[in-house]
Parts: structure tokens; C-alpha cells; sequence
């Protein structure tokens, strides 16, 4: 048993931040071994956005360890909570979404996680089947299980109580809600990133209250964006989805820093973490050129999202168009009206499709990542000269710009 807890430790703990608390997960993991009667591990998704990407699968991954050790893992859709609006680590109120955004966004959840976890092993729940099912007067007593001074000792809530912007009731009752969730699955354990402990401790508490045993609080780091320094999201431009082409999710991996790519090896990928070791003191060392790890974890995750043979090409392409310098024979036109000498680049990579906003275009020229026939582009307006010529963005978008 001992060699068999101390296995479950190690993968356990890869890559968390704190587990609330250790004795008691050993004690809970002790007696899954002893009876055979695997643990429920609980993880919850509010399906705010229609695509996940690779700073959702840190917590998915773990649930796959939880997997790979026998327990029973539980998907949890927040279909009646994503009607809320998480407030972890928001200056001010969410926009509600609707009822049919919720669905959709649900819809494709389902779709993207069996990319890592078993469909077979897992289970996947929507909290609106019991929480649909709650009355009023159970609804009050859930919110008299806590106090607002709890409440307002979260950062984000004091933080906005003191500058005097609003908070809403509702944003109360999430973690309460969140908590009861766990009552409603008899979680033995719930897993969520380092912005969730508050919700994940009600969690706790809630479930005493409610006469069960209290779940062990796992937490995750937020995965690092491409950038290094803000978390991975979508908003900030800087996120690698897990429904790109295999030639982005390629290419953006490559990107990584060297630091980085070490951090995205332990959170996402397969490996050993002995074998990991062994790579980042061969590269420290300067026996591993950190391009070859880097292609060894773009890989790893490209196949894992679009299979073997995706990855294969996708390497192939990466190698064609970025190692010797090729330009893709294939990038779009954008035509220039006659009369249009002078041009406002961000406009014009949002036309195309390059970037999401004009403020993501900004933000790339300010930082050097876009060039105009190899020379980096330092302004926004900029006067037009040669026809055609190639803009490119980053490593991997191109277009021909040409004028008429």
C-alpha cells in the first residue's frame, strides 16, 4: 500500500500549487486503496467561451492523472452557475450571458475535453439538474450557512467594497452555489486554479455544514500566455486554443520562451517528470539545443489535439516555412484602393483576419511582431511604397498587401 500511495503522491502533486490539506488526501487516498472504491473528483467549468485553450487543460490534465490512478472523475458544466457570472478576480460585475450562449458554449465543451480524458471514465454533469430542483426556502437556507464578512475577506470583493463599485448579491451566491455543488456529488476531492481557493474553501465548509466529510482543495497555477507574464486568455491575445490548425498550435509552441517551455512541459505534457529533469539540464548543460525540446513538446500536444499525422505535417511545415525562411505560397491578397497611399495597419490586419481587434494589432506593432518585407514596423500609419509586398505578423500569419 505504502508504494502504491507514495506513486499516487508524486503524480498527484505534479504541478499544483497547495492541496488543502495533504494529511487528509492521503487519508481519503489510503482507504480508496484499502476498500477499492475509487474517489470523486470534482472540477467545474462555467462555459463562458465556446473554445477552450492550453491554460484550461492544466486543470483537465490533472484530472487525467486522477484518471490514470482509477478514481472517478466528474466534469461539471456550470450551466446554471454560468447563468451568474464567476466573479474570481474581477474589478467589477460579469455581463450575463443567456440560457442559449450557455448551451452552445456547453455544446463544445463536451466536444474538446476527450481530447485528454477518457469518455468512457468520465462523467460529465450540468449543475442545473439539482439546482433547477431547489426551492426558495432551500435557497435561503444554503445563503444562512455564511456571512458577508466571510464574503468581503476575498480580495476581489473587499477590493471593489473599498473603491465603492457595486456588488451584486447574486455574485454572493456563486461560491455558495459552487459549494453546493459538491454537497450535490459528495466530492471527495475539487480541483480548480489558484483564482478559485476562495470558492473551493466555501466548498469545504459547506459540505460540513451540510453533514458530509469535507473535499480536499487542489489547486493549479494559471498557465503563462505566450507572452510570459499574463495568464493565458484569450482577451489579452496571447492563448494557444485548443481547436487551432495543428500549423498554429505548431508554431505558437515554438514561440515559447526556453523558461517557458520547461513550465508547459511539467503542467501539459505526458512526460516524466524525471525525464523532463533530464532535458532541462541537458539543455542548461548544452547538450539539448532548446529548439529540439521545444519541437519534442509541440509535438507532444499537436497530436494530442489532432493526432500523428497532423503533427507530422505540421513539423514539416514549421521546419519549410520558419527554419529556412520560406514564405508560404499560399497567403492571402488584401487590395488597396487606388488612392491609398498612406494606411492605417491596424485596420487593415483586422480586415484580413490577422488579428481579432485593432487594439490586439497595436499592441503587436508596439511590441516588434510586425514586419513589412522583413523590416519591422514601428507605427501604425505608415506610407505604402512597393506593390505588393508581405506583411507578416508574428511567425506564422502572412498577406500580400497590393496596391491598385
Amino acid at each position: 500500500m505504502e508504494q502504491d500511495l507514495k506513486k499516487a503522491m508524486e503524480l498527484i502533486n505534479r504541478g499544483t500549487v497547495e492541496v488543502i490539506n495533504e494529511n487528509e488526501l492521503e487519508s481519503k487516498l489510503k482507504r480508496a486503496i484499502k476498500t477499492g472504491i475509487s474517489l470523486k473528483i470534482k472540477a467545474g467549468f462555467d462555459p463562458t467561451a465556446p473554445d477552450l485553450h492550453l491554460g484550461h487543460t492544466v486543470l483537465i490534465q490533472k484530472m487525467k492523472h486522477f484518471q490514470d490512478l482509477g478514481h472517478h472523475v466528474m466534469f461539471l458544466i456550470g450551466d446554471f452557475t454560468g447563468l451568474i457570472g464567476d466573479p474570481s478576480g474581477k474589478s467589477e460585475t460579469r455581463p450575463a450571458l443567456t440560457p442559449q450562449q450557455v448551451q452552445e458554449n456547453a455544446r463544445t465543451y463536451k466536444e474538446q475535453i476527450f481530447k485528454i480524458l477518457d469518455s468512457e471514465k468520465t462523467e460529465v454533469l450540468f449543475n442545473s439538474e439539482w439546482m433547477q430542483q431547489v426551492k426558495s426556502i432551500d435557497m435561503i437556507r444554503l445563503c444562512a450557512k455564511h456571512t458577508v464578512a466571510r464574503m468581503l475577506e476575498r480580495d476581489d470583493f473587499k477590493r471593489r467594497f473599498h473603491a465603492q463599485k457595486s456588488i451584486g448579491i447574486h455574485e454572493f451566491i456563486y461560491p455558495l452555489i459552487q459549494g453546493y455543488d459538491s454537497v450535490a456529488v459528495k466530492a471527495d476531492i475539487e480541483l480548480g486554479g489558484t483564482d478559485q481557493t476562495f470558492n473551493l474553501l466555501i466548498g469545504r465548509h459547506i459540505q460540513k455544514e451540510y453533514g458530509q466529510e469535507p473535499q480536499v482543495v487542489i489547486t493549479m497555477p494559471l498557465l503563462e500566455g505566450l507572452d510570459g507574464v499574463q495568464k493565458m486568455s484569450k482577451s489579452l491575445g496571447n492563448y494557444i486554443g485548443i481547436t487551432e490548425s495543428p500549423q498554429d498550435m505548431f508554431g505558437k509552441l515554438m514561440s515559447v520562451s526556453d523558461n517557458l517551455m520547461f513550465r508547459y512541459l511539467e503542467l501539459l505534457s505526458s512526460l516524466d517528470l524525471d525525464e523532463i529533469k533530464g532535458l532541462k539540464e541537458g539543455v542548461n548543460e548544452g547538450r539539448f539545443h532548446p529548439k529540439d525540446v521545444k519541437v519534442r513538446l509541440a509535438q507532444e500536444l499537436v497530436q494530442r489535439f489532432h493526432g500523428a499525422s497532423a503533427a507530422e505535417v505540421a513539423r514539416a511545415d514549421f521546419d519549410a516555412q520558419f527554419s529556412r525562411g520560406d514564405i508560404p505560397d499560399d497567403i492571402p491578397d488584401f487590395r488597396l484602393s487606388p488612392d491609398e497611399k498612406t494606411i492605417y495597419l491596424p485596420r487593415i490586419l483586422k480586415e484580413a483576419a490577422l488579428v481579432e481587434s485593432t487594439s490586439e494589432a497595436r499592441r503587436l506593432i508596439k511590441q516588434g511582431a510586425v514586419s513589412i518585407d522583413g523590416n519591422k514596423v514601428h507605427f501604425e500609419e505608415i506610407e505604402f511604397h512597393k506593390s505588393p509586398a508581405v506583411l507578416k505578423v508574428g511567425k506564422r500569419r502572412f498577406l500580400r498587401v497590393i496596391s491598385l
